[in-house]
């Protein structure tokens, strides 16, 4: 049953070694109002397109917007409008989920603000999208997917992802705010070599820094860094108890520098121009 004041969306981030694209599915529903829309962001542009109506299941994830289908196997789209034309299809190999949820045991809290899951850490793609003439080539390309649900936002967060040589990382650190008061949630997932690093409150995770587009986490001996080096910007749609009038600015591909360590040892240490970040920490 669907709630009010609430928003359900699906992140497919796909990229390549010098281009990256990034589809957000989603519904909303506000004051029993229904609405749908899918973003989808360049490294160039973004595109806003409202929709009547989104069908989807969970497992195995599939999700239906008139005649786009996002699923754990694919993606298939054809828009085609007065100022857009997108079409493609885009095949997914075996996906990289992680070994339990992401939220751990804040899923059985009812009232969360907002909650996340991660589909996939990394998988390989193929495929082609042209939009508006331009063509993605995917072929050998790495994808990322991810999911959130709930009624907003967080007011405070920041959130980066990024897919690597011989690993993926996603660490996110928000404001959460619960029976009136507020905490730092921090949840960070490094998978590195095929071994899992989880990064998160339940597990004793905390704020070390957090500054002008760098955070850093830290949880008994591990440690991991994030900075946004250089922003790629474009602005997004985002919920406000379920209406989608919010509005964010994420850079899909741009420079980041990333850290991870235990005690003294450096686990991994790069800096990508295929990250993604959303630094809405102010």
């Amino acid at each position: 049953m669907l709630k009010n004041n609430y928003f359900k969306g699906w992140y497919f981030k796909c990229c390549t070694k010098n281009k990256t694209i990034a589809f957000i599915p989603a519904y909303h529903l506000n004051n029993s109002i229904k609405t749908a829309s899918l973003q989808i962001i360049t490294d160039d542009e973004v595109f806003n397109i409202p929709l009547d109506t989104l069908k989807f299941r969970e497992k195995p994830l599939f999700v239906k917007l008139k005649n786009c289908i996002f699923s754990e196997k694919e993606i298939k789209i054809n828009i085609k409008n007065s100022s857009q034309t997108i079409q493609g299809t885009l095949q997914f190999q075996k996906l990289s989920p992680i070994r339990y949820d992401i939220m751990g045991p804040f899923k059985f809290i009812p009232f969360m603000q907002c909650r996340h899951r991660i589909y996939s850490m990394s998988h390989k793609i193929d495929g082609q999208i042209t939009v508006n003439g331009k063509q993605y080539d995917f072929q050998n390309g790495i994808g990322y997917i991810e999911g959130d649900c709930g009624r907003s936002f967080p007011k405070k967060y920041v959130w980066t992802q990024c897919c690597f040589e011989n690993g993926s990382l996603m660490l996110s650190v928000a404001d959460i705010p619960m029976l009136g008061f507020h905490f730092t949630g921090i949840i960070g997932v490094i998978l590195l070599g095929g071994i899992e690093y989880r990064i998160a409150t339940y597990l004793g995770a905390g704020l070390k820094h957090i500054g002008e587009n760098t955070v850093t986490v830290k949880q008994g001996d591990y440690q991991l860094t994030a900075e946004l080096i250089k922003k790629n910007t474009h602005p997004l749609y985002a919920p406000n108890s379920g209406k989608m009038n919010r509005t964010i600015h994420e850079s899909a591909s741009c420079t980041a520098y990333y850290r991870f360590s235990h005690k003294k040892n450096i686990l991994c240490e790069f800096t990508s121009d295929r990250a993604s970040f959303e630094f809405e920490y102010t």
